[in-house]
């Protein structure tokens, strides 16, 4: 008992004598013009350059940082629109040191450099990417990613189905901040405001590192990412006004204190989109013309919430987390007039629906940078879970004589997506570097329909989609003088599993499926870039790729219906693979860089659309997808930068791309198996001039012309806008008020001319022709502004890469 009491009165004497060891340090920071105290200013302590701790001044200026061994530290005083102030303390003597009041001075040119968005957009090419630096005048361009991409060269955006394609293929795959995600491409990028995007990288021929889906690339949006110390955010908001106006906002806030750095943010799209269009069919005996009306309102909501810890110099962790939540209803209507009444009934089928979708992420990522600079190691862990949900409600009317047919559809899926990988990069000298990775990447999807028709057939069918993906890479990059080189190769093992269970009351059409298959592929790449000086540089790069049927393209449960078509994926489809080749030329000139280039690809068992009649109503088509015979495409394209005057500058890109389109088609009449082949050529351009007017007033002028475009059922013709946009900056820069006039001559629309499988042409019509007006404004720097503090402008230093 005795021990016991020596013992513990030695700890406690010990803990005493520590506690009174450890120093603390405060004061007061005070504006030194106005006298006003400043809340939220950062107390940096340091030691031999290392950040020991921190804090921040409450809102009365003061600060105290406690628990200080006793040692020399250099306080540094940071706050944004201030000058840096440095103190050197010393607490080996006095371990409690006041400071008192410490005034500090505003800093006008420390406030211009805090933007760090450009007016203008730039494109810089890299060994295996074009990167393009997003400014000002393509964030006015548009309220999401989806507006915005139409603006950058390479890419185009459907208007009607928001699919977006590379080089006229829509074969892209789709990456956040470099990782993928469970939302559908076209949702994502609506969901994405334009103002938490820092860089878009086109990734035209991928190297080994990179996954080998996309046949036309890979789009990777790099949004805004902050670590300034303190609070700091911005709010952006903006309202479209077309037909009925939509709304599209994002709050974005991030504290650092020390070694943590916690970020959060939200955005909301809400809005109402109307479309309508026509399609006039001249099918033997079933000549009629379909008239189409649509209305949906989608409201969206997306949370992040993240944080980074720097444990020490060379190890870092951060985590976030995902949620997005996205709801819609829609109404609709089909009309279906025929040439002949008596032969064929006239119909009319209204449609109402309403679904969601919810995703969860949850990400954790270790890195570790070795002693040698430049080498470092990192581990990821990501998981996604994924609801999608659809209530569809059919009223048919049949006129002479009246019938009236109710239908219900109930569509429910899940998805969960599991990824690791490990990274490792070792620069093995000032000219060699080598780049090793393994990965695996699961992914479990549950699709069912419950088709509730008292008239016809009821069904309840499903459809489960499971694959795993195994692979490891190498990558080696030399240098030799003025020519650089990186040969790579990454080896994966695909194995799929799919299940299409069929219940329907009708016995004529029972057909479950199973599916399964196991692939193993080298997917090489190389890159060679020759640097002949400071103006001319020439780039090489070949790659192969892979385009898996996505869970959209191979499930046969029914996406959507009118009376005279139906549309739905085709699960026998297979894998089409790309041998890529690029070349590239960048010449910088006194106006600016020009960058050209062409490329070519061999695409083998090529995944595209098709129509053709269903086997159980001979009056409608089924709109699929299948696998065509192996084809070639090559391209010519270049773009430019450049600003012909202090006041006027123009980013500037033209392509033209040429295929050979071979597959099977279906004759309407006979329904026998027809071969075909057709040539197709496609031209688009896009001019984007900036206009400084003052040094708060610019304009842009934007147009751009998508030619006419080509498959083997039909003809897309083309299409071209003109679009008019000024930004003021306010409050002293830190406030932007955009407005913009968009599709001006309200000349956009899809219109279509073909003659497979029979005579049709057609045109659809959606809200081109609408006025943006916008808003943002960046928190965290100037005087006595508490809650400003909290946030930072999207447009200069948005946190912890946006939404995704």
């Amino acid at each position: 008992m005795k021990l016991k009491l020596i013992i513990i009165n030695f700890l406690c004497f010990l803990s005493i004598g520590f506690a009174q060891d450890m120093g603390s340090i405060k004061g007061r920071i005070i504006d030194k013009k106005t006298n006003q105290s400043l809340p939220y200013v950062n107390i940096i302590i340091k030691n031999n350059d290392k950040i020991i701790t921190g804090g921040v001044t409450a809102e009365d200026g003061n600060f105290a940082i406690n628990k200080l061994a006793p040692q020399k530290y250099v306080v540094e005083i940071q706050f944004m629109g201030y000058s840096t102030l440095v103190r050197n303390i010393d607490l080996t003597a006095t371990h409690n040191q006041d400071l008192g009041t410490i005034a500090i001075l505003e800093d006008v040119s420390e406030l211009k450099d805090v933007e760090v968005v450009a007016e203008r957009s730039n494109m810089v090419q890299k060994i295996d990417r074009k990167v393009i630096n997003v400014g000002k005048d393509l964030i006015a361009s548009g309220t999401t990613a989806s507006e915005i991409m139409n603006n950058i060269p390479t890419v185009s955006i459907d208007p009607q189905t928001k699919e977006i394609s590379m080089r006229g293929n829509s074969n892209v795959r789709v990456l956040v901040d470099g990782k993928p995600s469970n939302v559908s491409i076209e949702q994502l990028l609506q969901q994405i405001p334009s103002a938490s995007i820092k860089q878009i990288e086109l990734i035209t021929n991928p190297s080994a590192k990179y996954n080998p889906e996309g046949m036309s690339g890979i789009i990777n949006i790099i949004l805004h990412k902050n670590s300034q110390e303190g609070f700091n955010g911005s709010l952006n908001t903006g309202v479209t006004f077309g037909i009925t106006p939509k709304t599209n906002s994002a709050l974005n806030l991030n504290y650092r204190v020390g070694k943590v750095n916690f970020y959060s943010n939200y955005g909301f799209n809400h809005g109402i989109n109307a479309n309508n269009g026509f399609v006039d069919s001249e099918r033997t005996n079933l000549e009629n013309r379909q008239d189409f009306n649509f209305r949906n309102k989608n409201n969206s909501h997306l949370l992040k919430l993240g944080m980074d810890y720097y444990i020490d110099d060379r190890n870092t962790i951060s985590a976030y987390t995902n949620q997005s939540f996205a709801y819609g209803d829609g109404t609709g209507t089909t009309t279906v007039i025929f040439d002949d009444p008596v032969l064929n009934r006239n119909t009319n089928q209204f449609f109402g629906s309403t679904g969601g979708n919810k995703n969860q992420t949850y990400d954790v990522v270790y890195k570790h940078d070795f002693e040698k600079k430049d080498e470092n190691i990192e581990f990821q862990v990501n998981y996604s879970h994924t609801e999608n949900d659809e209530n569809t409600f059919y009223d048919e009317t049949i006129f002479n004589p009246t019938a009236s047919f109710e239908r219900r559809n109930i569509v429910k899926g899940t998805t969960d997506y599991f990824q690791f990988n490990a990274d490792y990069v070792n620069p093995l000298s000032e000219s060699t570097k080598l780049e090793l990775g393994i990965e695996t990447r699961i992914q479990n999807s549950n699709n069912k329909l419950n088709d509730d028709n008292p008239n016809f057939t009821s069904a309840n069918n499903a459809f489960e989609f499971g694959r795993n993906i195994y692979s490891a890479y190498a990558n080696m990059g030399k240098q030799i003088g003025k020519w650089s080189g990186q040969l790579g190769v990454r080896l994966e093992y695909f194995d799929l599993d799919a299940d299409f269970t069929v219940n329907e009351t009708n016995p004529s059409y029972t057909a479950n499926q199973k599916i399964t298959d196991d692939l193993f592929t080298v997917y090489p790449s190389a890159f060679v870039t020759y640097t002949a000086n400071d103006k001319n540089s020439f780039n090489f790069n070949y790659s192969r790729r892979i385009d898996r049927p996505s869970i959209g393209q191979a499930s046969p449960i029914r996406e959507w219906t009118t009376p005279l078509l139906e549309s739905r994926g085709n699960p026998e489809l297979t894998p089409q693979f790309t041998n890529s080749f690029e070349v590239n030329y960048t010449r910088t000139t006194k106006l600016g860089a020009i960058t050209s280039g062409i490329f070519y690809r061999r695409i083998s068992d090529e995944i595209s659309r098709v129509v053709f009649n269903d086997p159980n109503n001979p009056n409608r088509n089924i709109l699929s997808y299948d696998n065509f015979d192996s084809n070639d495409a090559f391209g010519i394209e270049t773009s430019g930068n450049l600003k012909f005057s202090k006041w006027w500058s123009v980013n500037a890109s033209a392509d033209m791309y040429f295929r050979t389109v071979k597959g099977t088609v279906q004759n309407a009449n006979t329904n026998a198996l027809e071969n075909a082949e057709t040539d197709v050529t496609t031209f688009n351009v896009r001019v984007n001039n900036s206009f400084t007017a003052t040094k708060n007033l610019r304009f842009q002028l934007f147009g751009m012309y998508r030619g006419k475009d080509r498959t083997l059922q039909f003809d897309r013709k083309e299409m071209y806008r003109i679009d008019f946009g000024t930004t003021y900056n306010i409050l002293q820069g830190k406030g932007t008020i955009t407005l913009r006039f968009n599709d001006m001559f309200e000349t956009m629309r899809f219109a279509f001319d073909g003659n497979i499988p029979y005579r049709q042409s057609g045109a659809f019509y959606w809200e081109s022709q609408t006025v943006y007006v916008g808003f943002n404004y960046m928190f965290g720097g100037g005087k006595n502004r508490a809650l400003a503090r909290k946030q930072r402008d999207a447009n200069e230093t948005q946190s912890g890469g946006g939404m995704f």
